[in-house]
Formats: structure tokens, C-alpha cells, sequence
């Protein structure tokens, strides 16, 4: 995970996290179930198969719609799906 930290015209220092999208795709390829079909776990979330393999390669990124389907079906939270970690 990639931090950048910036500093605002009020000196006040806030983070920013840049998503590594392959690490992202990994976890969504976990939560998938490697003896499962790509194609039967898309239509699941309301995605072609296409996208939900961008997706798993880190080629494109996931939006809120999705990531909230995905976090609900697999019991994590979104902030694991994003980074590895269950704490912010």
C-alpha cells in the first residue's frame, strides 16, 4: 500500500492512499474461490465476465456499487477488499 501524504494551503497534513488494483484483483480472486466459475460469480455481482476479469488482473478499477455487492456477498468490509487490512 502506497501512502502520499500532502499538505493543504492550512498546513494541516491529510493522507492519501493510492489502491494497488492488482493487489485488489488477488483478493477479489480469493473471495472468487479458485475451483469457481468466473462467469456465475460475475453474474452474482452484475458484471460481465469480461470486467470481473479486469477486475482480478488489477486492469480496471472497482466501483462503489460493486464493492459494496462484493463486501456484502463475501462478509468483508471494504476496507479490506482495498487494502488487506480490517483496520483503517
Amino acid at each position: 500500500m502506497h501512502r502520499r501524504f500532502i499538505v493543504n494551503s492550512h498546513m494541516a497534513v491529510s493522507k492519501q492512499f493510492e489502491i494497488d488494483w492488482k493487489s485488489v484483483g488477488r483478493r477479489l480472486r480469493e473471495i472468487r474461490g479458485f475451483d469457481a466459475n468466473q462467469a456465475l460469480f460475475a453474474d452474482e455481482l452484475g458484471v460481465s465476465q469480461g470486467q470481473l476479469s479486469r477486475y482480478e488482473q488489477g486492469r480496471s478499477e472497482i466501483g462503489a456499487a460493486v464493492l459494496l455487492r462484493l463486501a456484502r456477498k463475501s462478509g468483508k468490509t471494504i476496507e479490506w477488499l482495498l487494502t488487506g487490512n480490517d483496520t483503517p
